[in-house]
């Protein structure tokens, strides 16, 4: 009789282990799962490398991880992403990390991108990505890095990147940004990576950049960029790369208040002045910056 009752107790809990774990991994908000689909649907899903069977628990999707019944982060790096990023995405709301890097994404940053404020980590670089980039990025509270380098960019930088005050790599290269460098950048204390080399970006320097004392690279080569280099910058402390050669700077008399012995990386046009940096290497020069790989 024990034996008989501890069979149909071991069978029921089986059942129930199999009903609880299709729960589970089919928890997440339908509009969370609407907003995977709608990806899907608008970058040509049915011709990515990596597809998804939406038959299949969303938890079985490639590059999706759940957490507490929620997307918290998306993965679709190199994943032959053809079209455009849906409304949807907004719905995606507890997501920390999107990497959609290495791409054939098209049209603009939907506004509604910008409503992701648990986002930590955005890569959007190498796809073709054009338009402006919404001012209201500045909501992305949580944001630590933001990459779209080598899209078709245009208009300005927006000011409110400068409330990103947990950003540290923001990289805008090889884009077709114009206008000045915001005055805001240098609110952004925690930044180590500003990369703004191949935009059409004018106008002086900002001496504020001078208060990104955790700034370890500085690229702003092959621009438009013209003035004297602001006498703050001798305040960079952590600076190890900096590119500002192409430009249409008049004086560089005040990067020799800058540590020296502190550069790994230095490029600027030696045709307008020499200027003798011991202990740089210069057989390091190159555009640092603009890297054509990702660890993903």
């Amino acid at each position: 009789m024990n034996k008989v009752q501890n069979i149909k107790q071991g069978f029921l809990l089986v059942c129930f282990l199999l009903v609880f774990t299709t729960v589970v991994s089919a928890s997440i908000s339908k509009s969370e799962k609407k907003s995977l689909i709608a990806l899907y649907n608008s970058t040509n899903g049915k011709d990515w490398i990596h597809k998804w069977n939406l038959k299949d628990p969303v938890s079985k999707w490639y590059g999706v991880k759940i957490e507490n019944n929620h997307v918290v982060a998306l993965n679709l790096f190199r994943n032959n992403l053809v079209g455009s990023l849906p409304k949807e995405i907004e719905n995606l709301n507890n997501l920390t990390y999107l990497n959609l890097a290495f791409n054939n994404i098209t049209g603009q940053l939907p506004s509604s991108l910008t409503m992701l404020s648990n986002l930590k980590i955005l890569k959007l670089e190498m796809n073709r990505i054009k338009g402006n980039i919404p001012e209201s990025i500045g909501s992305m509270v949580s944001l630590e890095e933001f990459s779209i380098f080598n899209n078709f960019l245009t208009g300005v930088i927006p000011k409110s990147i400068g409330d990103l005050k947990h950003l540290k790599i923001l990289n805008l290269s090889s884009n077709s940004l114009k206008g000045g460098i915001p005055i805001s950048l240098g609110k952004l204390k925690q930044l180590e990576n500003l990369g703004l080399f191949e935009n059409a970006l004018d106008g002086a320097l900002p001496s504020e950049l001078g208060n990104l004392i955790k700034l370890k690279e500085l690229v702003l080569a092959n621009n438009q960029l013209e003035g004297a280099i602001p006498k703050e910058f001798g305040q960079l402390a952590s600076l190890e790369i900096f590119q500002i050669q192409n430009n249409k700077f008049n004086s560089l008399d005040n990067l020799k208040q800058m540590n020296s012995n502190q550069l790994l990386v230095f490029d600027y046009d030696k045709s307008n002045t020499e200027i003798d940096f011991k202990g740089v290497n210069y057989s390091k020069t190159g555009m640092a910056d603009t890297k054509f790989e990702d660890e993903e």
